[in-house]
């Protein structure tokens, strides 16, 4: 196998077995808006770290942390709903991130990699902070699991039983920054909250306790990079896009069977 394809399987098996168990959470907790407006968010990230002369990696983590605690002040305006301030926050960012980039000279910028991906671009500072990054995010939500699942259920039950929601939603939030952030470069800012839902939707069919929804999202996740990744290699389709092909053809292969066992 030559390096760049195995930096690319590497880096984009970290990634799943890092979303899988988030993306359970999100989907949940019916954040998949959230998991949009931090991956816009990070395009302005992009264009701040060329801008001034910063990792850019450093800068669409940067901007998705910054964008979920603005998010977080703004939920507790009650004369502002979550999804409006969710809205303005994801086009607004977007389109600052774009105007931004007008502003970078001389450096080429190709826009596409960052909308779409560009796993087999991976290098070995990537794979090393997604480890080492996929490790502290899994841990603290490993770390915070039980309580983060009562507040998923019933947010009044869990403040009645003293856990700290407020404080759980907000650490929450910010992992998901870290995650996405970190997640970019591969599947990019127009399809990570695929890679992030597609597969633990597909693992709700066969999952009967949420641990097995996390992990089982996380293998649908490595086996829809491996299939994209395959798909990429022999058909020269992108490879972004094909990781997510890959995902919801799983999906509905999951749903076909599901349906088929229910009969029987």
């Amino acid at each position: 196998m030559d390096d760049f394809l195995f930096r690319a399987v590497t880096g984009g098996v970290l990634l799943a077995c890092v979303c899988g168990p988030f993306g359970a959470f999100i989907v949940w907790r019916r954040m998949a808006f959230f998991g949009d407006m931090l991956a816009h968010s990070a395009l302005l990230g992009v264009a701040l770290g060329l801008l001034i002369g910063v990792d850019v990696r450093l800068g669409m983590i940067a901007t998705c942390l910054a964008s979920a605690l603005i998010l977080a002040i703004g939920q507790r305006q009650s004369r502002i709903g979550s999804d409006t301030v969710l809205g303005m926050l994801a086009h607004s960012t977007l389109a600052l991130g774009m105007v931004t980039l007008a502003f970078v000279q001389g450096v080429a910028v190709d826009i596409m990699a960052y909308l779409f991906g560009d796993i087999l671009a991976v290098n070995v500072t990537d794979i090393w902070i997604l480890a080492a990054g996929g490790s502290f995010a899994i841990a603290v939500l490993i770390w915070m699991w039980r309580p983060l699942l009562a507040v998923t259920v019933s947010p009044e039950i869990a403040a009645a039983e003293s856990i700290p929601v407020e404080r759980l939603r907000l650490i929450f939030m910010l992992l998901m920054a870290l995650v996405i952030g970190m997640a970019i470069k591969i599947v990019g800012v127009l399809l990570i909250t695929a890679l992030l839902i597609v597969p633990a939707a597909s693992a709700r069919f066969f999952a009967r306790t949420p641990e097995q929804m996390a992990i089982g999202a996380a293998v649908f996740g490595v086996a829809s990079v491996m299939a994209g990744i395959a798909l990429s290699w022999h058909a020269d389709t992108p490879a972004g896009p094909s990781i997510v092909i890959s995902a919801a053809g799983l999906f509905v292969l999951s749903s076909i069977v599901m349906m088929g066992l229910r009969r029987n």
